[in-house]
């Protein structure tokens, strides 16, 4: 049972690893057994993850990459490729906020979520899908604010997590049975990243309080721990779904 969770030997890329969640999944992978390609737009703030990954005895890939950029999608699969000869797992962590008024969004503001957040993750997982063996796994990271709201105006934010559950159980019905990849989403509730950090004070303490009935914010490890689990044979009959990891804040 224990070897179902292994992913020694596996080859894991994960977009938005610069900072917090990605960081995190990095790390997770690593203890997991995986080798990991990592990639953000800020180059400079990859190193430190990439330690994290060689600490634990796995060989890390780090590379300098916009998701919204097709050409830089494709330029960190191929990379991937020639580096270690496959690429068995996408986490597409990628991700960017806004917290606008409707009333007051323009448009390049809410532009700018949709092309990180959703296309960012399609292009990722198109040069992906085309290249992956069957068994693979593609974990698209969500959120609950997809599914449900917080207390701020997000209308930006909101959608694109949506979009994800849509195109997460579109490229499941896609893949799975035709190309053997398995397709599944995360959504986090509330855990510490650089968007919690710009809350006003005292909010997510009130979020929280009013409406995680495990009485706290998630630890990173936990999210990373659900990925694992998602991306290898334990989840093996595991397709199309959206897995909160969220303290029950779907439950209020």
């Amino acid at each position: 049972m224990l070897e179902r969770f292994s992913l020694a030997g596996k080859v894991v890329l994960i977009t938005g690893a610069s900072s917090g969640l990605g960081v995190a999944f990095a790390a997770g992978f690593a203890a997991a057994g995986a080798d990991v390609v990592i990639c953000a737009r800020r180059a400079d703030r990859l190193a430190e993850t990439a330690r994290l990954v060689e600490a634990a005895g796995r060989q890390c890939l780090a590379l300098q990459a916009d998701v919204t950029a097709v050409e830089d999608c494709r330029r960190v699969v191929a990379a991937a490729l020639e580096t270690f000869g496959a690429v068995d797992v996408l986490v597409n962590n990628a991700g960017v906020a806004s917290a606008h008024p409707a009333t007051r969004e323009e448009p390049d503001e809410f532009r700018r979520v949709i092309d990180v957040n959703v296309m960012g993750a399609y292009w990722m997982a198109q040069a992906c899908g085309r290249v992956m063996r069957p068994g693979s796994s593609i974990v698209n990271i969500g959120s609950v604010l997809g599914s449900t709201t917080a207390g701020l105006p997000q209308a930006a934010y909101s959608s694109s997590k949506a979009a994800i559950i849509g195109l997460t159980r579109d490229l499941a019905a896609q893949w799975t049975g035709r190309k053997g990849i398995r397709v599944n989403a995360l959504a986090p509730g509330f855990f510490p990243s650089e968007m919690v950090d710009q809350y006003e004070p005292g909010y997510l303490d009130r979020q929280v309080a009013a409406r995680v009935p495990a009485g706290r914010p998630g630890d990173p490890a936990e999210l990373a721990a659900a990925a694992v689990f998602l991306s290898g044979d334990a989840a093996s009959y595991i397709t199309g779904v959206l897995l909160p990891v969220d303290g029950g804040m779907l439950t209020t």
